[in-house]
């Protein structure tokens, strides 16, 4: 039916789940949204209310009415049965880890190869942006919020892997060049 979320965070499922614990109006679900999980990439207001639209048009939540605000009128919104039972399967559904057996980094690893320059030097560019990275998430979880550290731990952790991975290609390098040159 929905299948299995695979990569990234599904943004209409976070919404709906704020909105479940709460939430009631667009202007909250954006702080709340950006408050908990994208505090240096804030959700603009306009996918907000793209996707409350769409929320709407599946029959996940409903429009309780509106109210008078300072600005246009503000529109209450509660989560429908249907929207508890999606919320419900999309949490007890596990995320395939690593579901994607492609990437980037590994398609130019071969484009390298095939076009005859040097995969080394983008693997090494590759490591050093990556090691800038984990410096700057280590700086971000100094005097942070246990938020802030969880979720610079999680993308640290990710790095880490990609770390090893770029250690073990640059590795066999030479096996994946007989391989690819074949």
């Amino acid at each position: 039916m929905y299948g299995v979320h695979t990569s990234g965070m599904d943004t209409s499922l976070t919404l709906l789940g704020l909105l479940d614990s709460g939430c009631e109006y667009g202007y909250e679900l954006k702080h709340d949204y950006d408050r908990w999980f994208s505090p240096s990439r804030p959700l603009a207001f306009g996918q907000v209310y793209a996707t409350l639209a769409r929320l709407i048009k599946n029959g996940f939540i409903e429009t309780l009415g509106t109210e008078a605000g300072c600005g246009p009128d503000r529109k209450r919104y509660a989560v429908t049965p249907a929207g508890h039972e999606r919320l419900a399967e999309w949490m007890d559904t596990p995320d395939v880890p690593g579901y994607a057996l492609q990437s980037n980094l590994f398609a130019k690893t071969v484009i390298a190869l095939l076009v005859g320059d040097e995969p080394q030097v983008l693997l090494d560019r590759q490591r050093a942006e990556h090691l800038a990275r984990m410096r700057e998430l280590t700086a971000m979880k100094r005097d942070a919020d246990l938020r802030t550290v969880l979720l610079a731990d999680h993308a640290l952790f990710h790095i880490e892997a990609d770390l090893r991975w770029i250690e073990l290609t640059s590795a066999r390098i030479d096996e994946l060049r007989a391989e690819v040159t074949r």
